[in-house]
């Protein structure tokens, strides 16, 4: 059996690798001179820049089978234990999220009346329609908990608007404890018995890690693995099905058949690779929005912050009105970030909220960022290092009808025997539900 993926991305280099294993002759294509997608480090100056994530989580077994048996185990490098303390800006201040019950009845974050509506969540009946994020939080929980709660969040993990990402899509577990439970406070308590069952841990306790390089080994160690099966500077133009194979077509290269393919590249370019082929498909992944996102990376002498730095960073609710989306404490989560006696804070601007902040000149970026940190964090002097990088189109956006896209794809894939999606845009966006998805489609090809 012959196999192209398109895109040597973690979802591509993940299925290529679960695919090689099984034996399979695979080809992946990809447009760059290097793999990873968006996951890519380097140190400048002794300061550690992610281009994309900064670390991703174990909320299933799939990561611990890939880095054990790419031999970088011993590469990873857990989160600081402070990095369970998290921020929210509120008034201007940084207001430490509440880590149990008596931290939710003294933090200034939410009203006494914000706090007590919590208290009706047990007795809200379901849902009769497809709700935005926005939308199931505020009849749940309350006007006051989407605001300075989940608001942020949704900044953090999506960059996105809680009012056009769908519950359903974007956080099933969430929108299961409703549908399963009645609710979510019922649901949280009797859903951990049911997570140890399946040996999966939920998001909010599974362990934080990255590498003492950073993310970018993973994405570099996949692809050496599948030395001589990837083709740099290969853009593909065209995939297109042929008396019941698949046909590649690449820049500057030979026109190539396959017994399948598997399309591992954001939706706005696999959509113009299938259109001559399937145009229903092509108009429905153009639908899936991709927001700018700017990362700015700044380093900064210890001495000149204020704030403390023991936690993850802070995230920034709209109402605040400020420019920022929030910033990460890098140096502060894991070792060797930063050069001796100075610290890095990765700053994240733009995306739905604000898409045009993200577009500005890289040194009206890098002042919003430090101006912003500054204001917060109470640091004194300019930063010693700054760099800056900017995505057009970053994060998938899994807005209200976004599981309609899903079943078109299912439907699409089911009529045509060989032909599959796996990027994260689909079944989730972190880098363990990529490789977790990149494991399942090429055990469905497997399977025949």
């Amino acid at each position: 059996m012959k196999v192209a993926i398109i895109g040597a991305g973690i979802s591509g280099l993940s299925t290529a690798f679960f695919l090689k294993k099984g034996g399979v002759e695979v080809t992946v294509y990809e447009k760059n001179s290097y793999p990873g997608g968006t996951i890519r480090s380097k140190f400048i100056n002794g300061f550690l820049v992610e281009s994309g994530p900064n670390s991703t989580s174990e909320t299933n077994t799939v990561i611990d089978e890939v880095v054990t048996e790419l031999g970088i185990k011993g590469e990873l490098v857990y989160a600081n234990d402070n990095a369970k303390h998290r921020f929210i800006v509120r008034g201007g201040r940084l207001n430490a999220l509440p880590g149990g019950p008596v931290d939710f009845i003294t933090t200034p974050l939410w009203s006494l009346r914000g706090k007590m509506r919590i208290f009706l969540e047990p007795f809200i009946g379901r849902g009769d329609h497809e709700e935005s994020i926005a939308e199931f939080v505020e009849r749940r929980l309350g006007k006051e908990i989407l605001d300075y709660g989940i608001n942020p969040f949704v900044a953090g993990v999506y960059a996105g608007n809680p009012s056009e990402l769908s519950v359903r899509a974007a956080f099933p577990k969430l929108y299961a404890l409703e549908e399963k439970y009645g609710g979510l406070i019922k649901g949280a308590i009797r859903g951990v018995r049911e997570r140890r069952k399946r040996s999966e841990k939920a998001r909010i306790s599974a362990k934080l890690f990255s590498f003492r390089s950073g993310m970018g080994i993973l994405p570099v160690t996949l692809a050496n693995r599948l030395s001589g099966n990837i083709v740099y500077g290969a853009e593909v133009e065209r995939v297109s099905s042929e008396g019941g194979s698949f046909v590649v077509s690449a820049v500057n290269h030979s026109t190539v058949s396959y017994n399948a393919v598997v399309l591992s590249v954001p939706a706005y370019s696999a959509a113009e690779m299938v259109r001559t082929w399937n145009s229903i498909l092509a108009e429905e992944l153009i639908r899936i929005k991709y927001p700018p996102v700017a990362v700015a990376v700044l380093g900064y002498s210890s001495s000149a912050v204020k704030a403390d730095m023991n936690g993850f960073g802070f995230l920034v609710p709209e109402v605040e009105n400020r420019k920022i989306l929030g910033s990460i404490y890098s140096s502060s989560i894991f070792p060797g970030r930063a050069p001796e006696n100075s610290l890095e804070l990765t700053t994240f601007l733009g995306g739905s909220r604000q898409p045009e902040i993200a577009m500005l000149p890289d040194d009206e970026i890098t002042r919003i960022a430090h101006r912003e940190n500054a204001e917060l964090m109470g640091i004194s002097s300019e930063p010693i290092f700054s760099h800056v990088t900017r995505w057009e189109r970053a994060i998938p956006q899994y807005n209200i009808g976004h599981l309609e896209i899903m079943k078109v794809i299912d439907r699409i894939e089911y009529e045509n025997k060989g032909f599959y999606i796996c990027n994260n845009y689909r079944n989730g966006i972190s880098v363990a539900d990529c490789l977790a998805n990149g494991k399942k489609i090429a055990e469905r090809i497997l399977a025949g």
